[in-house]
């Protein structure tokens, strides 16, 4: 691969996914009403302020639902660490406010603002993180032309050098782990230059990074814990949190779980030795401005006001300089310093880590890898190349390859000279795992014994019933009529006749004493979403697309296909990876409900049905109709 090439790739696919998002979220503001604004899943609005509280750093912690207080939000794309524009319900640019969303419930979505919204009627809307965008931008230029341990990595990923390994010994592990495990954290320790940890669902693979990351630091090794998203790096933090390593989590404090944030460097800092003084150098600044620009009778003498001014900004300018020792105090007696891939390098400044882990690597595009790696020695990528692979907004950017991960990319460069897989999965009945394992991961998986043949009626709450006895139920769709359609006014897809048999199955479910908190529903279209969101009389049932049970569980997943129409077109479906995802989130019970005539047009989807008839897992819907 030619090197110059490839990162101005890079730089051109940034600059694309820019004016990609850009436009789109453009469009989105334009749409004033709820029956359009709303339905892209990124907007949401008719909102009021219904609680405040004073944030971290002075910020305001807002509240907002729906101004009819009976109606929930809507299905939408807002997480938690979302960054988004709140502005009032004309959509008034002058008043717009960029903000953070820090909390979310079905109800209630809480925004961290730097300023309070003036208004009566809101609308929160995502917004493009383009800050994100220029720091990675700025990291992959400083890659092209490093030299030194940046350079001698950028060769080992574009494939001018193999990577080197040197025995590491390795004493006593913390945790017990399978020999796979064991087998991955060894390996990744000899590693000189970059390893990586493959993952596959239910394989315990933060376990295995967390103990590669204790066993780095008993080795007095430094070590940035970072992933692209702040769950999945809160997730490290909270595993980490309960250990003896030093750790503090950077980056904004409403991005970080609540229970998390004493380790944030925001409050580190408000606890430091030299925060008093710091305190009284920005109160004293403050009162010099508010004295010069005070009007009195009296004519002050000549240049004093400047004066006042010159010395409240060499005041303010020394207080940032120790609230920056202070903050360098810190990450230097850090064991581990936890964030997301956007962390801000000028926060980490000039420091440098004996090891970069980056989990969850396959949901990050390339750019993102390399602002953390711009700070380490050697580096450790943990994940699965067979999930979720990076979101990317421009079609034309990821169809040239820009939603390829560096994880994938490096992986199918080097293969086992760098990989060690994990192979035993703690999650699934071995019935529900084997179609993932034969299609994804060459058979190679194993369920534990714990779970290998498990059911939801071995749950003492649950009645035994033909649903709660077996572990897959495939329901077939083919000949009823259940036909998709286009949501109205939309691009999404949609199927009422199978939504209301979901909704069906999940009753039987609570029928027979499962907790609603431990049922999913899972559609790959967000138009079922919402529609079956609305259905659903249980408002706390958990309803989403498959993107937001990346990395989650339940005892019991209901999966509504969609699809089915004369044709044979499965559209969004074509994208395995992301049923791959789907097929593996269910411990005890997976129910997928689908038209075998449309599916069995995909290679993929035929084999998925001819393993269920395998299984004794097939069912007709005319069954469910007599």
């Amino acid at each position: 691969m030619n090197q110059e090439d490839h990162f101005q790739k890079l730089s051109r696919w940034l600059e694309m996914e820019s004016a990609a998002e850009t436009q789109r979220l453009a469009a989105r503001r334009r749409m004033r009403s709820a029956k359009d604004a709303e339905k892209t899943g990124e907007s949401l609005i008719d909102l009021a302020v219904s609680d405040h509280q004073t944030g971290l750093a002075g910020r305001y912690l807002v509240s907002f639902v729906k101004r009819n207080r009976e109606l929930r939000l809507p299905w939408n794309r807002l997480r938690v660490g979302s960054p988004v524009v709140v502005s009032t319900f004309d959509n008034d640019a002058d008043d717009a406010l960029q903000g953070v969303v820090s909390r979310k419930r079905d109800d209630l979505i809480q925004v961290a603002l730097d300023e309070w919204p003036e208004g009566d009627v809101f609308r929160i809307d995502l917004s493009a993180d383009e800050i994100t965008r220029q720091r990675q931008l700025k990291a992959i230029h400083t890659a092209k032309h490093a030299t030194g341990r940046l350079g001698t990595l950028r060769k080992v990923v574009m494939g001018e050098r193999e990577p080197k390994f040197h025995p590491q010994p390795v004493g006593d592990f913390f945790t017990e782990l399978n020999q796979s495990q064991k087998d991955a954290v060894e390996f990744a320790l000899t590693a000189s230059d970059l390893a990586i940890i493959h993952g596959p669902p239910g394989t315990g693979k933060t376990t295995t990074v967390i103990e590669l990351i204790r066993q780095a630091v008993k080795l007095e090794q430094k070590v940035l814990a970072c992933a692209p998203s702040n769950t999945a790096a809160d997730n490290l933090l909270e595993r980490l949190a309960d250990t003896e390593v030093n750790i503090v989590r950077l980056g904004h404090p409403a991005r970080v779980t609540e229970d998390l944030r004493d380790h944030t460097m925001d409050l580190l800092v408000e606890s430091h030795d030299s925060m008093p003084i710091i305190k009284d150098m920005y109160k004293e600044a403050e009162g010099l401005f508010r004295q010069a620009g005070r009007f009195t009778r009296a004519r002050p003498a000549r240049g004093a006001k400047q004066d006042m001014r010159r010395e409240a900004k060499r005041l303010k300018a020394d207080a940032r300089r120790l609230e920056q020792s202070a903050i360098q105090n810190i990450l230097e007696n850090a064991d581990v310093v936890c964030c997301t891939t956007t962390v801000n390098p000028e926060r980490l400044g000039e420091l440098f880590f004996d090891l970069i882990v980056v989990d969850e690597a396959c949901q990050s595009t390339e750019p993102g890898c390399w602002v953390p790696m711009l700070h380490g020695y050697r580096v450790v990528f943990a994940g699965d190349h067979c999930q979720l692979p990076p979101t990317v907004v421009s079609r034309e950017a990821a169809k040239e390859g820009f939603a390829t991960s560096l994880h994938e990319r490096v992986v199918e460069a080097y293969g086992d000279l760098v990989t060690r897989r994990l192979d035993v999965q703690y999650r699934m009945h071995s019935d529900i795992m084997r179609f993932s394992s034969d299609s994804f991961y060459d058979g190679g998986l194993v369920a534990h014994e714990s779970v290998q043949s498990h059911v939801l009626s071995d749950l003492k709450s649950v009645q035994a019933t033909p649903l709660t006895e077996t572990p897959v139920t495939f329901i077939d769709t083919a000949g009823a009529g259940y036909d998709e359609e286009l949501e109205p006014d939309g691009e999404s897809r949609r199927n009422p006749e199978e939504a209301r048999l979901v909704l069906k199955k999940v009753r039987q479910l609570r029928d027979a004493g499962l907790r609603l908190e431990d049922i999913a529903v899972i559609a790959p279209y967000a138009a079922q979403v919402r529609l079956l969101r609305e259905q659903s009389i249980d408002h706390e049932l958990e309803i989403d697309t498959v993107d937001g049970f990346q990395g989650r569980e339940k005892e019991a997943v209901v999966i509504s296909l969609v699809r089915s129409n004369a044709t044979g077109e499965i559209g969004f479906l074509s994208d395995t990876r992301r049923m791959n995802v789907a097929l593996t989130r269910a411990r005890r019970k997976l129910i997928v409900i689908g038209d075998s005539a449309t599916l069995a047009n995909n290679d993929f989807y035929k084999g998925m049905l001819d393993y269920f008839e395998e299984i004794g897992a097939y069912d007709s819907v005319w069954s469910e109709m007599g």
